[in-house]
């Protein structure tokens, strides 16, 4: 397994993170079914096999997925970097709304320091921007988090150059968590660039983007409530042009003798040199597949040959 430095004095991150959306299980955002026992196997396959980072969120399941998060690393909580979030909540009806104010935040951090059943956080993150809240209060409240050793990192997910901007003039961001992938490379416009700058680490999201990029994706077998079949990657055309671009990658993989899965993931920690991959895991099989991928090296003569076919997708 790779291993890459987390900020500047930061700890060293396994290249590939384990994320756990999908273990959440079935919410208005999930995945459909889960097994809590399938999550629990693959997060400590994940773990045996040198991922050293776990990212949740509290929305996830609705509190679900950092219960088994913190289930499945009691007794080896201080080998593992618990990055988790903050700014949606949800009401007695399941309704989640956004909010980053200093109170919601304060409640959500102590909810899931109980429910991950440790005593800090390594890395704290905004999950989506709080347009009715200034920065100055909820970048603020992250860098009192800080202060006070309730977490040691602080981050943002989904942010924009803007915000950024306006959170950094207050206090440094150790990372940023955008979307990223060979079918999603909207944040190589500017996003990239100011994360490298600013020597705030990149840990993309959907690097597979939720599966297309496996090689394995089938449509059909999604389950009535997964959140996928709302998304407009997986409609037509832009389905059927996704699928016929995985067959030209899956002919590249074969070469390198890896999976689909591996060249993808490989592609983003070769991409940038501050770039973490952040994928999920519903089993072992998986977890064990997605954590070898972090062994994988890809010269720069396929990396040129990834982008002549992703340039012609």
């Amino acid at each position: 397994m790779q291993l890459l430095k987390f900020t500047a004095n930061g700890p060293d991150l396994s290249v590939i993170g384990l994320g756990t959306w999908a273990i959440g299980g079935p919410w208005q955002w999930g995945w459909g079914p889960q097994d809590d026992n399938d999550s629990i196997r693959a997060i400590k396959s994940s773990i045996d096999a040198g991922i050293n980072w776990i990212d949740t969120a509290p929305v996830y399941g609705f509190g679900h997925s950092e219960e088994i998060v913190g289930k499945s690393i009691s007794g080896h909580r201080n080998e593992v970097f618990v990055a988790t979030k903050c700014g949606l909540v949800w009401n007695e009806q399941k309704k989640v709304v956004k909010t980053l104010k200093a109170g919601s935040i304060r409640s959500e951090i102590e909810a899931s320091l109980r429910r991950l059943n440790t005593d800090y956080i390594d890395l704290y993150q905004h999950h989506w921007m709080d347009d009715n809240t200034s920065i100055n209060e909820s970048w603020g409240e992250l860098v009192k988090l800080r202060d006070e050793g309730l977490v040691r990192y602080i981050g943002v997910c989904n942010y924009d150059v803007r915000n950024l901007e306006k959170c950094a003039k207050l206090a440094g961001i150790d990372s940023l968590q955008p979307p990223y992938s060979l079918i999603d490379r909207s944040i190589e416009k500017d996003l990239l660039p100011w994360c490298s700058k600013n020597k705030a680490a990149v840990l993309a999201y959907s690097p597979l983007q939720n599966g297309l990029l496996t090689g394995k994706f089938n449509l059909e077998k999604l389950a009535e409530d997964d959140w996928r079949r709302k998304s407009i990657y997986f409609k037509e055309p832009m389905y059927s042009q996704n699928m016929g671009f995985v067959e030209r990658l899956s002919q590249i993989a074969e070469k390198q003798n890896i999976s689909v899965a591996q060249l993808a993931l490989g592609w983003i920690t070769h991409k940038s040199a501050n770039t973490f991959a952040l994928v999920g895991a519903r089993n072992e099989k998986q977890a064990k597949e997605n954590a070898a991928a972090g062994s994988v090296s890809l010269s720069d003569e396929i990396m040129h040959e990834i982008e002549a076919i992703a340039r012609n997708k």
